[in-house]
């Protein structure tokens, strides 16, 4: 199934995905987490769609392997609103989510503006019993697609299996600088200091291998757009690796050059595809090219 986020923002559907044949009431009962009177009105109100087709009968059938769209707007719950967080995919056992730029992925000190809390709030509006799990992070500044799990056990599955599970995961950059070569890879050791930053060798200091595949999408004399393509996934693998090639990623106050067009760090994850850690099936979700990262290429 291929999520495409511009397409689900018209529709403001949640999402899920039957794992055992059941009736659509019963299912809806165990997964949206809403009373029975309230899933029957979603169902009456013409909010419910079985693989893209509304349905409004109760005792409809469901099979395994088929997805279920509930409408957000059509239920009266505490519809899940959020400047920093948007939902592009939520089922039982995991919710996909777009952050922007500027909020943390989990509680770091004191700071309380982060992904996880603005979920678990979610979670217990909606009357869901469970709680958000970190799988992966995003810095603060890099937006884009993320995966919490649900619960422990989904947790576990993804985390110790990310790699396997994982099939593309991508991201767009605004560097400083035109960018020479079309395309290539980028394969060094990354390692923190003890300050914390993270510098390369191209021999092995002891740090992690890092692999960064690159694509150069647009130009201009004074920036480039680029798609990168991880094998691995170090911390600021591609801040680093970009800074090694004498582009940094423009608005980065860490590995950059002062340059920064937009007043921000210009780093999004626009494709995330992995395989259900629980039913086994393919996931691929995509998000636009931030706006203001193409308007610095309109020739």
């Amino acid at each position: 199934m291929r999520v495409n986020t511009e397409n689900q923002r018209q529709g403001d559907y949640a999402h899920y995905v039957v794992a055992q044949p059941m009736p659509l009431l019963e299912f809806l009962l165990t997964n949206v987490g809403q009373s029975r009177s309230k899933v029957k009105a979603t169902l009456q109100g013409r909010g419910i769609k079985v693989n893209g087709k509304t349905v409004t009968q109760f005792d409809f059938a469901l099979q395994p392997g088929m997805k279920v769209a509930v409408s957000r707007t059509k239920r009266n719950q505490q519809g899940f609103k959020s400047r920093y967080v948007k939902i592009v995919y939520e089922d039982r056992w995991l919710v996909v989510v777009e952050k922007r730029e500027g909020i943390l992925s989990m509680a770091a000190g004191h700071s309380s503006l982060n992904v996880k809390a603005v979920l678990d709030d979610y979670f217990k509006k909606s009357r869901q019993k469970c709680t958000a799990h970190v799988v992966h992070r995003l810095d603060r500044d890099t937006s884009g697609l993320m995966v919490y799990a649900k619960d422990m056990e989904t947790e576990q599955i993804l985390e110790h299996n990310w790699h396997d599970i994982v099939y593309d995961r991508r991201y767009v950059a605004v560097l400083s600088g035109e960018m020479e070569a079309d395309e290539g890879t980028i394969e060094n050791w990354l390692k923190d200091n003890k300050a914390y930053i993270t510098y390369s060798s191209p021999v092995d200091n002891g740090g992690k291998l890092a692999i960064t595949h690159f694509h150069v999408l647009d130009r201009t004399t004074e920036h480039s757009l680029v798609e990168f393509r991880l094998e691995t996934g170090r911390k600021n693998q591609i801040r680093v690796h970009a800074a090694d090639m004498g582009h940094p990623v423009c608005g980065d106050t860490k590995y950059g050059n002062g340059d920064d067009p937009l007043h921000r760090l210009c780093l999004h994850a626009w494709l995330l595809c992995f395989t259900h850690p629980v039913t086994g099936e393919p996931l691929e979700f995509e998000t636009p090219v931030p706006t203001p990262f193409r308007l610095l290429f309109k020739h």
